[in-house]
């Protein structure tokens, strides 16, 4: 399952995000640190269901009314203080955290109403702007000190006659969370000395800035953007290069517990919700507030958020592998029983393997279930793609 990492400095929103993304239960305080252990959960992307193109809708209690939701982890760690690579505040613990994220969320506090601590300040005294380039820096750092701390042993290695630096730099880096297919990558586009002993600091920092672009793609969270001074969206945007997503997770939180209790129709990534329940004038007029804001950044923000990192910045589609092609089932007769987040450009037998090793190391042709029409192993999958995969190790 593919992992989506909160980051950002402590009372950012993070662990309100957590909670509206999630429905689980953790500690939202106003005060630095709320979040001590890591919170792992289980959150969805949105994308349109393959049953919208039959007669009746799927039943998948993943889909609503033609609306897929595929899961995904999402990991809210303790938030990053400046000096975290050096262990301040919970910074090693939070960055060994994010080693097995596939993807960052690195959420801001657009109303500038927390320092660079996440203490309580005047709202718009603190400049957001100043947290977009703040994650990388201290990711990057504790990277090239988890390099540097490793480089003697690297030194070692270079006196055997038979020494490969490149295999030693990737043995290392995939303990960080590299496969070696980006180590690879990554050297290739580097220049850096043969000899070990002759790389400096500026060289492994250089190495650690390329693998966490490489391995840690960030989308930046405007959260609070509700309450965000005019013109903070568009400063922040203008400093990076990276997707800037506005948001307001207190809203997500409000609308799904209202969802909930029967208040208000609203599935997440909606545009808008309805009010379906009794409400007092108080919870009305938030309601509307809400609305209001909706209106003015497109929605919450919290899904499309999570779009971003996974369909956008991962490049991911989502396939869904049947047993059946005509009724588009499995053995028990689900229609659309799962859904696969595969790398854009995947092909069948990827699929295969996705579903299960065994499945793939037996896979034999696959058919598209749209068409009834056999399609090669070299065949690059898309978007909402419904395919049968004949394979040895089962139907």
């Amino acid at each position: 399952m593919i992992t989506v990492a909160l980051a950002g400095k402590p009372n950012a929103g993070k662990s309100t995000f957590y909670t509206a993304a999630t429905m689980a239960d953790v500690d939202v305080a106003n005060y630095p640190f709320t979040t001590i252990d890591a919170n792992r959960g289980v959150t969805a992307v949105r994308t349109e269901c393959p049953c919208l193109d039959r007669a009746e809708r799927c039943g998948n209690e993943r889909c609503h009314d033609g609306t897929r939701y595929v899961p995904v982890e999402l990991l809210d760690v303790a938030g990053l203080v400046p000096g975290a690579h050096e262990g301040k505040g919970l910074g090693n613990r939070f960055l060994d955290e994010l080693t097995n994220a596939d993807v960052v969320l690195n959420v801001v506090d657009a109303s500038g109403g927390t320092n660079a601590e996440g203490e309580p300040v005047a709202a718009g005294s603190h400049d957001p702007v100043d947290e977009v380039d703040f994650i990388e820096t201290e990711m990057d750092l504790w990277l090239a000190g988890v390099i540097g701390d490793n480089w003697e042993g690297v030194e070692r290695q270079s006196r055997a006659p038979d020494f490969d630096l490149d295999g030693a730099l990737t043995e290392m880096l995939t303990g960080v969370g590299a496969t070696e297919a980006d180590v690879a990558a990554v050297l290739r586009g580097l220049e850096y000395p043969a000899d070990p002993k002759r790389w400096d600091d500026a060289d492994r920092e250089a190495l650690a800035r390329a693998i966490r672009r490489r391995t840690k793609p960030m989308v930046v969270v405007a959260n609070k953007a509700d309450v965000a001074p005019a013109g903070t969206l568009e400063r922040l945007r203008e400093a990076t290069d990276k997707p800037v997503v506005p948001a307001t997770a207190d809203g997500e939180l409000a609308l799904r517990r209202a969802a909930e209790a029967g208040v208000v129709g609203y599935d997440p990534g909606d545009p808008d919700f309805a009010v379906t329940g009794d409400v007092s004038d108080e919870q009305r007029a938030g309601l509307e507030s809400i609305r209001e804001v909706m209106e003015r950044l497109g929605g919450t923000g919290v899904q499309a958020a999570l779009n971003a990192a996974v369909y956008d910045l991962l490049d991911r589609i989502t396939v869904y592998p049947v047993q059946d092609a005509s009724k588009w089932t499995d053995g028990t007769g689900n229609v659309l029983p799962d859904a696969f987040l595969l790398p854009e450009g995947a092909t069948p037998p990827d699929l295969a393997y996705a579903v299960h090793t065994d499945i793939g190391e037996g896979y034999l042709h696959a058919v598209d279930a749209r068409s009834s029409r056999r399609i090669g192993e070299d065949h690059a999958l898309s978007e909402g793609d419904v395919v049968k995969v004949v394979s040895t190790a089962g139907p």
